[in-house]
């Protein structure tokens, strides 16, 4: 049995990986520290769990922490850079489901998150944990970069594009992506209550993401970073993601060609599902499940080739896309305890 570990296991995300680890078969589920939470029953943070936890929740004890097989680090930006190498040393694995390890470069970690980056020792070994595109490294790796929800989507739509027809982009790739407010965390903050979201729909940080390097570096071919505008906004729905990512390209292949070229790439992909015909993809067909449907379209008029993705962003968008990297980096079966369909309606 794999013993597992949780930092910061209250929030979001958190609560995402006790659901999916908790029910999974090679796991024994450990420590779940949640910081203010510490000391409330599993059942009064998680009532949606029953007693499938009977534990309580314990304060942040790294020494604790370290005695799993893998922890996974679900915490705001910049507090794991000194928990991840205190774990490696005690000879854990581990799983950052936040943003330290995500982009390579310092420089641009302290332009887009406003701090140094003090563990840049463990950048060179710290690998990018989009399952799909890394499994190889994934599988050796000490520490695991999950990547951001918004990347996922986005990188997961485009990459088979760039693969096969990069030569062809012919200039800054517009990514407009919409999100359920789970994506911005459990804790309350202005601008996030039900009276303000409710049948409201806006963007915020347009061009200014801190994904959007993330989905440059993602989508670099030789090196070389592509021009991504990056719009987020925000619907008044819990979870989903859907991405409509647009691409100029000089000379763009037949929808079949793109086509085909996705469906090759992922026809061996458990979690990637590649529409065909009229089909579109929607919040609603991955809600709850670690799937991520894409679809593309191609405007050969106006030199346009158009991706469409959609995730649930708790859980391909973070703890499904973690407990996938954790089941590769113990050398089980990649579905193993991620086999849920969605939920519908």
């Amino acid at each position: 049995m794999i013993r597992a570990a949780i930092a910061g296991a209250s929030g979001y995300s958190g609560a995402e990986l006790v659901r999916w680890l908790q029910g999974h078969p090679e796991v024994e589920l450990g420590a779940l520290a949640a910081g203010r939470q510490a000391g409330r029953s599993a059942s009064d943070v998680f009532p949606h769990l029953g007693d499938a936890v009977t534990a309580d929740l314990v304060g942040t004890d790294w020494d604790r922490l370290g005695a799993a097989d893998v922890v996974f680090l679900a915490l705001p930006h910049g507090e794991a850079l000194g928990a991840a190498g205190r774990l490696l040393e005690a000879g854990a694995r581990v799983i950052d489901i936040g943003a330290d390890f995500r982009l390579q470069s310092p420089s641009a970690y302290r332009h887009w998150y406003g701090g140094e980056h003090t563990a840049t020792d463990l950048l060179a070994e710290a690998v990018y944990g989009l399952t799909e595109w890394r499994r190889s490294a994934v599988a050796r790796a000490r520490l695991v970069a999950n990547p951001g929800c918004y990347p996922t989507a986005s990188a997961l739509a485009l990459k088979p594009l760039f693969e096969h027809f990069g030569d062809r982009v012919a200039g800054a790739v517009v990514i407009d992506a919409k999100s359920g407010v789970s994506g911005a965390g459990r804790n309350a903050r202005d601008g996030y209550q039900y009276s303000e979201l409710n049948e409201n729909l806006k963007p915020y940080g347009s061009g200014v993401h801190r994904h959007q390097p993330e989905i440059e570096q993602e989508l670099a071919v030789s090196g070389v970073a592509p021009r991504v505008f990056f719009s987020p906004h925000l619907v008044p729905m819990t979870r989903g993601i859907l991405a409509a990512c647009y691409v100029p390209m000089t000379a763009p292949p037949s929808r079949d060609e793109l086509e085909a070229a996705y469906l090759d790439r992922h026809a061996s992909e458990p979690f990637v599902r590649v529409l065909t015909g009229s089909a579109l993809p929607q919040t609603k067909a991955t809600l709850g499940s670690n799937y991520c449907d894409l679809a593309v379209r191609v405007d050969a008029e106006r030199g346009l080739a158009v991706v469409f993705s959609a995730l649930d962003n708790l859980v391909k968008g973070a703890a499904g896309q973690a407990v996938q990297n954790m089941n590769v980096m113990f050398d089980l079966p990649e579905t193993t305890g991620l086999s849920a369909v969605p939920v519908f309606p």
